[in-house]
């Protein structure tokens, strides 16, 4: 990751330390760590947070925290610029920048009064404009911890359709800046989520791993408040993670009692319409009554909490633009609160902050209840379950996930090639943009999809910028390793079928840059126009190749944006992090072109006769389907000798629009169908068969705007389902929410198992919730849960495994059942906030159309964890292809051209993934290794594994290396959180062991990060032929 944070004046000179020789078999290395980390011990004594600057309390009366805060959206109902700006007030009156120019004064005005602050996307922005004194006045402020960052990341992601890769490099991101800004003074030490909509124990596990002493939330189901609230454990540690060895994971939460707003009355924003305080001799002097109220709700509140610390935010969303409104009362409220006490009241009032109430509820010295599983779904009434958002905008969801990928493909490249690849012949690179726009997709109103299409847009306006600055970044790292200056080409709508170079060149080069640890296999497809062609290897070999046309379903997809006739198919592999590059040729003579021509229409009619039992299969798979309907009907694992019947279709569930039990419509946010049962797109298909040495596809037309492609590719372990779906009609009045449906014999009782934002699987319980007795109140929307990669069912032999492209809502409604929502097109808002319903318009304004895969392995209960996580890291990290004329001039004189390059010594073992390796700044990079595997899931995957990391790669090498926390703003070993006591199942800290570059052992599900200092091993970046 380059750096782009502004230097801290206050950064000291470089402190030489005593290194003790190193000897050749045990090279000791230099800390790499940035002069200010260094410090931690002296800054954090310079720092009033936590006991120094916390306002103090009194022990024998309940202390009511007062937290003034906002809550800024990074883009919702306006754009991200409209938000900060405060343009388009028609829509929403919210100016982020006049919310910190109101806030700062009356801080430095006052020195009892705090202030938190969250979404450093915003915050770095409103930096960026201020005058040095004012950027003086806000370190002291922080210094002395009365403004708080709380949180920090860029944005306040989303916990459902956010993958854990992203999550963590946006929350690196903005506690980058804080730190680099402000030292140890701005590291948040409360995570704060309280506008996403259900809380993901992979989140909590993060957030420990970052360093977090606590976390709060404003959001949980209904009854599950209810209970908690009766039980008072409103306050908890969370056990989030069933790998990694307590207290690692562990994480103590708090729910907040009422959301995120203030309670009821005590509003005192310009937009709010709550009396003031009025303490002057006035007929409207309400001081007493207002007291009495204030005091019967702390009183109220604290029968639901076990300490006497309570908490109140003041504030919500967009507030405090006239901070002086929220400040002046509060300054009566506390004032005259307090003084009760000298008639016998118990209360006492304070201005504070998310931290200082830790703090004190970690002094009460109690035991708290343990929390494993998590909070989804969401319901915030009967009837309103927030589930509806697992898969609201696809296409977006989806342009995410790529981007994502290709940020890490650009991170990896910047690393590898060099300052070259910021500036080279293509132009100034930048991964910046990509990284800053991934991180404000994560918001929980950006992937999510519960935003206005506007807004939608602008977010994908970001994400296309981000590619393009990355796009120049990764061709100066390729023309820089490779040797050549090629036009490098990258063609984004391959999906369906549109690459214009491939479709007119006659030679082509193409490039399959892997981003895995390990060496990966890919089938190419590309567009093209011929009928033969000819590819070769990076050794020069011939590689078999096979030519289809394009079929009817990608034509009617893309229209007028491509006329590719045929699809060019070939088996491609690439090295651990790093290239293969093959080149395409157009043979055959007129006559020989003809008769391949109509070989090629031919297979590709319907085969009605040819096909009984209709079927296909490779090495591995065997998939029947039905003669009569054109279904799946069965699968086969070849290799176990495993036969399942497993039908598949497309359904729709109407979605309601309100009916007599609740006025509840489905939207961008809830799902709620108007009847459990779901209607069939349609009871048949009309099929027909492509079938060569490389693929096997049965393609499926269910309608004129539903269709699907089932297919193997020789020596594929899953069976490939690429499905298309939309515009969705709504020309007959209905809002239709589709799935599809894979239905089995599996004897599951009612359980089934979905992953957490990637990592973890979590059991699911069909109408059950782990800590209160659920009453029911939708069968099938109350069912739903995050999928993010896989879902999966299984009874005690066999298990079937559904991976998806994209987050997406899953369930099993019945026993042996799995369903997938794919895509909702609905015609009424359903009251959330967002305004508008969900009617996306898609490229022609005729309704969105969507294309995805959904992966399907069939294997034991003990195989099948070690196919489905390697191939899930393979769809997130996949290899990006870039394309080129090729002949282009050498890089530099004399310069060796590559066709194969590895910038590893030595391929990584399967349980370990590079999960990152980016530009920390000119000297250094940041690298995370992780085990991708859980504990017990897998006899040989699930083994602690042991890395050379010094010798790891062949670009570079490391001269020095610092173990980070997760989010490399503390030194591992300087880690120190509040060890919160369980009722049961205590954990004793274990001290970190000291590191050892030539051995890094990972346990299962363990994420180590690092800071190396390197020093490249050619003139542009390291080169490696294999």
């Amino acid at each position: 990751m380059s750096s782009n944070s502004m230097a801290d004046p206050r950064r000291p000179n470089k402190v030489l330390r005593y290194k003790p020789p190193s000897t050749e078999n045990n090279p000791t290395l230099e800390d790499p760590t940035p002069d200010y980390m260094n410090l931690l011990g002296m800054i954090f004594s310079m720092c009033g947070l936590m006991l120094k600057s916390c306002p103090a309390t009194k022990a024998d009366m309940l202390n009511v925290h007062l937290i003034p805060h906002t809550h800024n959206d990074v883009g919702w109902l306006k754009t991200v610029d409209q938000y900060f700006y405060g343009a388009r007030n028609d829509i929403q009156h919210a100016g982020v920048q006049y919310i910190l120019d109101s806030v700062i004064p009356q801080l430095l005005a006052d020195p009892t009064k705090r202030f938190i602050y969250v979404e450093v996307a915003f915050f770095y922005r409103w930096w960026q404009l201020q005058a040095e004194s004012m950027r003086q006045a806000v370190r002291q402020l922080v210094s002395e911890g009365r403004l708080e960052f709380i949180n920090g990341g860029w944005c306040m992601n989303d916990e459902a359709a956010t993958h854990y890769n992203a999550m963590i490099d946006q929350m690196t991101l903005g506690l980058r800046f804080l730190q680099e800004t402000f030292g140890e003074c701005g590291r948040p030490r409360a995570a704060w989520h309280i506008d996403p909509f259900g809380h993901s124990r992979e989140q909590a596990s993060l957030f420990a791993q970052m360093g977090f002493d606590g976390f709060f939330f404003g959001r949980l189901d209904y009854q599950d408040k209810a209970n908690r609230e009766q039980l008072r454990e409103m306050e908890q540690i969370w056990r989030a993670s069933a790998s990694l060895q307590p207290p690692s994971a562990d994480l103590f939460t708090g729910v907040l009692p009422n959301g995120y707003n203030p309670p009821l009355s005590l509003c005192w924003d310009q937009f709010c319409s709550d009396s003031p305080i009025v303490d002057d001799a006035s007929d409207e002097n309400n001081v007493n009554s207002l007291v009495g109220y204030f005091l019967g709700t702390a009183a109220a509140q604290a029968k639901h909490y076990r300490t006497n610390h309570i908490v109140m935010t003041m504030g919500s969303d967009f507030q405090y633009e006239n901070a002086n409104l929220w400040y002046k009362n509060m300054d009566k409220l506390i004032k005259h609160v307090n003084t009760q006490q000298l008639n016998g009241s118990q209360v006492h009032v304070l201005y504070s902050t998310p931290t200082c109430y830790l703090w004190e509820l970690f002094k009460a010295n109690l035991s708290w209840s343990l929390k494993y599983d998590d909070f989804f779904p969401y319901a915030d009434g009967p009837h309103h379950f927030w589930t509806g958002y697992f898969t609201s905008r696809p296409a977006f969801k989806r342009y995410e996930r790529l981007s994502n990928n290709f940020l890490q493909v650009c991170n990896q490249l910047e690393a590898l090639a060099g300052p070259v690849a910021r500036t080279g012949p293509y132009g100034e690179g930048d991964s910046t943009v990509l990284r800053r726009a991934m991180a404000v997709a994560q918001h929980h109103d950006a992937v999510s999809g519960t935003e206005k299409q506007h807004v939608a847009n602008d977010y994908a306006k970001r994400l296309a910028a981000g590619w393009d600055a990355c796009q120049v970044l990764v061709s100066n790292a390729l023309a820089s390793i490779s040797g050549n200056k090629e036009n490098f080409i990258y063609c984004n709508y391959l999906n369906i079928s549109v690459c214009p170079l491939t479709e007119s060149a006659s030679t082509f080069m193409v490039i399959l840059y892997n981003p895995l640890g390990r060496r990966v296999s890919w089938n190419v497809r590309l567009p093209v126009k011929g009928a033969a062609y000819s590819v070769t290897d990076p050794n020069g070999q011939t590689v078999p190749n096979e030519v289809v046309p394009v079929s009817n379903f990608t034509r009617a997809v893309r229209r007028d944006r491509g006329d590719a006739t045929h699809e060019l198919i070939f088996p491609a592999s690439a090295p651990p992090l790093g290239y293969s590059s093959y080149t395409v040729s157009k043979t055959a003579s007129r006559d020989l072109r003809s008769r391949l021509a109509k070989r090629i229409r031919e297979q590709a009619q319907p085969r009605v006769d040819a096909w009984s039992p209709r079927g296909i299969q490779n090495e591995h798979l065997r998939v029947l389907f039905d003669p009569v309907t054109g279904l799946l009907m069965e699968i086969q694992n070849l290799d176990k000798s495993i036969s399942l019947p497993v039908s598949q279709n497309f359904f729709w569930y109407n979605a309601s629009i309100g009916n007599d039990d609740s006025a509840q419509a489905s939207g961008a946010y809830i799902f709620r169908p108007n009847r459990s049962e779901p209607l069939r797109v349609a009871g048949r298909a009309h099929t027909y068969l492509v079938k060569n040495k490389l693929v096997q596809e049965v393609y499926q037309n269910f309608s004129s705007w539903c269709s699907q492609v089932v297919r193997l590719y020789a020596g594929q372990a899953y069976v490939e389902l690429e499905w298309t779906v939309g515009p969705i009609p709504i020309d007959d009045g209905l809002g239709k929410e589709i799935i599809s449906r894979f239905e089995t014999s599996l004897q599951t009782d009612g359980r089934f198992y979905t992953d957490s934002n990637g990592r973890e699987i979590l059991e699911r319980r069909r109408d059950y919730r782990a800590t209160w007795n659920l009453s029911q109140t939708e069968p099938v929307a109350g069912n739903y849960y995050p999928v993010n990669s896989r879902i999966y069912i299984k009874n005690k032999k066999f298990q079937l495994t559904v991976l998806t492209d994209r987050s997406q809502g899953g369930s099993s409604v019945a026993d042996g059942s799995v369903e997938l929502m794919v895509h909702r097109r609905l015609l009424y808002d359903d009251n959330r906030g967002v305004g508008e319903p969900l009617l996306e318009p898609g490229v022609y304004n005729d309704g969105l159309v969507v294309r995805g895969r959904h992966l399907v392995f069939l294997d034991t209960v003990e195989s099948s964890a070690y196919q489905h996580r390697l191939q899930a890291q393979q769809e997130f990290m996949a290899p990006q292809l870039v394309l080129a004329p090729g002949g282009g001039p050498s890089f530099h004189r004399g310069q060796r051209s590559l066709k194969q390059f590895s910038a590893l010594k030595q391929e990584l073992p399967p349980s370990v993934h590079l999960l990152t390796l980016a530009q920390w700044d000119p000297s250094s990079v940041l690298i995370r290794l992780e085990h991708q595997f859980e504990r017990g899931e897998s006899a040989n995957g699930s083994q602690p594994i042991t890395v050379d990391l010094l010798h790891l790669f062949s670009s570079f090498t490391i001269t020095s290396l610092q173990e980070m926390n997760l989010v490399a703003n503390q030194k591992r070993e300087a880690m120190k959180r509040l060890s919160w006591r369980p009722a049961t199942g205590a954990a004793r800290r274990q001290p970190y062991p000291p590191l050892d570059p030539l051995g890094v052992t990972l346990q299962p599900m363990e994420i180590r990060t690092f800071l190396a200092t390197i020093r490249y091993t050619g003139p542009s970046g390291g080169q490696a032929e294999l």
